[in-house]
């Protein structure tokens, strides 16, 4: 029989042993959790620090995509180009910024596709008002017209003192999307010439080809224009894949490759035949910021080409009506320019 005082020591041993694998359990705890947060501290420190998203100027904002149908677009009021079908992307100049619709140098048409046709009458007035609009342009009092499959230029040689001239030739596209014009006849009022180059002079000819005359280089015999260049902003700015003289015009085929690259097309939202689209990104006309831009500017009168301007498009919206979509996009109906011009006109008594 053990006595009390056995039986104190073995119940205190037992209490102790308890205690003791308690504490070292509590121990090892201890010396994994230190090791764990040591490892984890030493992989921070070698880890790069975290990227921070950007914000504000310096994110790469989303794209405003662009689409235009059946548009009669004016770069200015002299020249118009016919945009049938075309399809892209508003590009912001500036890199941070957005396209601003009362800045036209604010932004360019990035385009994926586009068919546009250049009348002889807006090529006339581009070449004039803004190729050799400049003053000292070796070339003034230009004039285009088509006969045939050849484009024939009229005008005037600066550089030999006024003396008016004609050439006469065809057109295609090189290899890096510009527009050759290779004259086949060139001829100037009393002078005797073999060629474009004879007829311009070695002096013009530099002038061309150092390009103090923008989008406009000499080849030899042939003029060759770059179709980025040779337009008043906004620039388009895409790949010119074909050319065409045709039915009086000139028709432009642009198409940058990048079809299925994730672009899907845009169609009109308001019913729209002819019509201007942009959607996505974010966009400014007059006092409106438009983000996740859902915009669409329609004709109001679609038996013909929609007449729209930049400079006058806050008139044809003021002349026009507007209706918000379930969406929050807005419809823009508005009537052509050129029609606006009419109705705004005093009645005669």
């Amino acid at each position: 029989m053990e006595n009390d005082d056995d039986i104190c020591k073995n119940r205190w041993g037992k209490i102790m042993t308890r205690r003791t694998g308690t504490l070292i359990a509590f121990s090892l705890a201890g010396i994994l959790l230190l090791s764990q947060f040591a490892t984890r501290s030493r992989a921070q420190q070698a880890a790069p620090p975290a990227q921070t998203p950007q914000s504000g100027a310096a994110a790469a904002a989303p794209a405003v995509r662009a689409a235009m149908k059946n548009v009669d677009f004016h770069l200015t009021d002299r020249i118009v180009v016919h945009i049938g079908t075309l399809s892209g992307s508003l590009v912001p100049v500036q890199p941070g910024q957005i396209p601003v619709f009362d800045d036209k140098k604010s932004f360019v048409f990035d385009v994926d596709a586009a068919n546009i046709t250049l009348s002889t009458a807006a090529l006339s007035n581009d070449l004039n008002d803004f190729v050799f609009g400049k003053a000292g342009a070796p070339l003034k009092n230009l004039s285009a017209t088509i006969k045939g499959d050849q484009l024939i230029i009229k005008g005037l040689l600066v550089s030999k003192g006024g003396v008016p001239f004609e050439s006469a030739g065809t057109v295609s596209v090189t290899p890096d999307g510009q527009v050759r014009v290779h004259t086949a006849k060139v001829k100037a009022v009393g002078i005797p010439v073999k060629g474009l180059m004879d007829l311009l002079g070695i002096e013009t000819s530099n002038l061309l080809s150092t390009k103090k005359v923008e989008g406009v280089t000499v080849d030899k015999d042939d003029l060759i224009l770059d179709p980025e260049a040779i337009l008043p902003p906004p620039q388009i700015r895409g790949r010119l894949v074909a050319i065409e003289l045709k039915n009086g015009a000139i028709d432009l085929k642009f198409d940058s490759g990048r079809k299925g690259a994730g672009a899907s097309e845009i169609t009109s939202a308001c019913g729209g035949r002819n019509f201007l689209a942009f959607k996505g990104g974010t966009l400014r006309f007059g006092k409106l910021t438009m983000t996740d831009a859902d915009l669409e500017l329609v004709d109001s009168q679609p038996a013909d080409p929609f007449d729209f301007s930049l400079d006058r498009y806050t008139e044809q919206l003021a002349a026009g009506y507007a209706k918000v979509t379930l969406k929050g996009g807005l419809c823009a109906h508005v009537p052509d320019l050129n029609k606006l011009k009419r109705s705004a006109a005093p009645t005669k008594k």
